[in-house]
């Protein structure tokens, strides 16, 4: 169990994917994702092993939630600063999480 404090410590975003690049160097397949937060947090970088569930068409402009207050992770090549959220499917895959189409950019989860 944790306690309210603890939950406020960890900063979740909505965030809108504005560029996807495949990320040939990683371990498992993933992308390499620029995500707009919104003039409080601004562009952040993310590493997301989404491939088996989405093209970069798919996710060009989708809105995403995420972590905003990780340290930067050195991934291979690339650091992510953000970490994108997601859920599995029943073969294991990642599943975005989604916040709505409605949800504001930058807005905060609570």
């Amino acid at each position: 169990m944790i306690d309210y404090g603890d939950f406020e410590n960890v900063h979740i975003h909505v965030g809108q994917i504005t560029e996807v690049h495949d990320f040939p160097e990683a371990r498992k397949p993933a992308y390499k994702l620029m995500i707009n937060f919104g003039d409080q947090i601004g562009l952040k970088r993310s590493s997301a092993q989404i491939v088996a569930n989405y093209s970069p068409e798919d996710l060009l402009k989708r809105k995403i939630l995420a972590v905003t207050n990780f340290a930067p992770k050195q991934i291979g090549p690339f650091i992510s600063e953000v970490l994108t959220l997601g859920t599995q499917d029943a073969d294991g895959n990642v599943l975005l999480a989604d916040p709505g189409l409605d949800a504001v950019i930058g807005a905060r989860l609570y």
